[in-house]
């Protein structure tokens, strides 16, 4: 309980740090639907922190669960490939969404 609570604590003061240079707008928000289902602000550290790691282990779990993407899980070789994609898919989000920043101004 303990642990938990420290990490939330975290979570919670990691959701209202800003980003550096990243200047607030009110214009429209391309992510507004991403920011209600991973429950982050715009601009601060957790968005572009973890939400891409979050939603590519959500993403990488779902693929296996509907055996899209075949894995043994008590094979030692099928859960490092399952977590190799899910860290390089992460990375690919995480480009992708300082892309959309960058580009969406």
């Amino acid at each position: 309980m303990i642990l938990t609570g420290i990490v939330l604590f975290i979570y919670l003061i990691c959701c209202q740090i800003p980003i550096y240079g990243i200047a607030k707008t009110t214009g429209s928000d391309p992510f507004y639907w991403m920011r209600v289902i991973l429950a982050s602000n715009r601009g601060t550290l957790m968005e572009l922190g973890i939400s891409p790691i979050v939603s590519a282990s959500m993403i990488i779990q779902l693929l296996t669960g509907l055996r899209i993407v075949e894995c043994d899980p008590s094979l030692h070789e099928d859960r490092e490939l399952i977590e190799v994609a899910s860290k390089l898919l992460s990375i690919l989000m995480t480009f992708g969404e300082a892309f959309a920043y960058v580009y969406s101004g």
